[in-house]
């Protein structure tokens, strides 16, 4: 008697249809779970890269006004970038190997 409760539970058609349809959506689907969390591990990185790229440009704006306004942090930009000196100096360059 129960074999026959639980193969007509098991056998009955919408739930068929209905396992089935939620297999094909989990695994077959363009949008399957799989890909939506590759999708949502991208979006992560996209949002952690556009966090860095956000307080670069807040250092460099800050960078520009000082450049613009203080004599001394140009010139020491132009002495470290640019290797420019004084003319009574003499610059050495040291590099690593």
């Amino acid at each position: 008697m129960k074999w026959k409760k639980v193969l007509k539970v098991v056998f009955n058609k919408y739930l068929i249809v209905l396992v089935a349809l939620g297999v094909w959506l989990v695994f077959f689907d363009r949008n399957d779970v799989f890909t939506q969390l590759d999708l949502y591990h991208k979006v992560q990185k996209l949002k952690t890269e556009r966090d860095y790229y956000r307080t670069d440009i807040e250092a460099n704006k800050k960078m520009i006004t000082d450049l613009k306004t203080n004599p001394e942090v140009l010139e020491k930009f132009a002495r470290e970038h640019h290797l420019m000196k004084k003319p009574e100096e003499e610059v050495f360059v040291l590099s690593k190997k």
